[in-house]
């Protein structure tokens, strides 16, 4: 897995920051992260950010399954009083990033623009399904603060949602 990012900058002769980032759930969030951070450093031009999920083995599914982290009857219900678990897919996405007055310049389709983000670690929790309300909430306080940002002002916001009685209501409570 580390050297896919390398071969897909191989491939298209890309330069700069190339980089496979294992966070678990988090992944492709911190890597958007670092790419727009490249992006105001004047690292990249222009960057690409993505995440892959691909079940190349049953490892996971049967640990997830002994676990209880699937949902029994194959449904996610994040955020429901019904969510019992998540179920497992296989995806591949990727994004263009760009700093917005670049964009403006050359006349781009802009899609969104990200004002702000941050990364924590929770640290110690009562389970992997439990966030911790209070890292969450201090991390969203500091992008705001950092960033000029009111709460007021935000459209959008990327959660966990674990799809599990234990872990949504804690991350709504943060």
């Amino acid at each position: 897995m580390t050297m896919v990012s390398n071969r897909i900058s191989y491939c298209f002769d890309f330069r700069g920051p190339s980089l496979s980032i294992d966070t678990a759930c988090s992944s492709s969030l911190v890597a958007v992260h670092l790419a727009c951070h490249s992006l105001l450093r004047g690292e990249s031009c222009l960057a690409l950010a993505g995440g892959t999920l691909l079940h190349m083995t049953p490892q996971y599914t049967i640990a997830e399954t002994k676990g209880g982290f699937l949902s029994p009857q194959g449904r996610s219900c994040t955020f429901d009083a019904t969510a019992n678990g998540y179920v497992r897919a296989e995806g591949v996405a990727v994004i263009a990033l760009k700093r917005l007055d670049n964009a403006l310049r050359d006349g781009d389709p802009i899609h969104a623009v990200i004002v702000g983000s941050g990364v924590n670690q929770d640290g110690r929790t009562n389970g992997i399904t439990a966030p911790n309300p209070q890292s969450q909430a201090r991390l969203m306080q500091e992008v705001y603060r950092r960033h000029g940002i009111s709460a007021a002002e935000i459209q959008m916001v990327e959660a966990h949602g674990t799809g599990t009685a234990l872990g949504d209501p804690i991350e709504v409570e943060g």
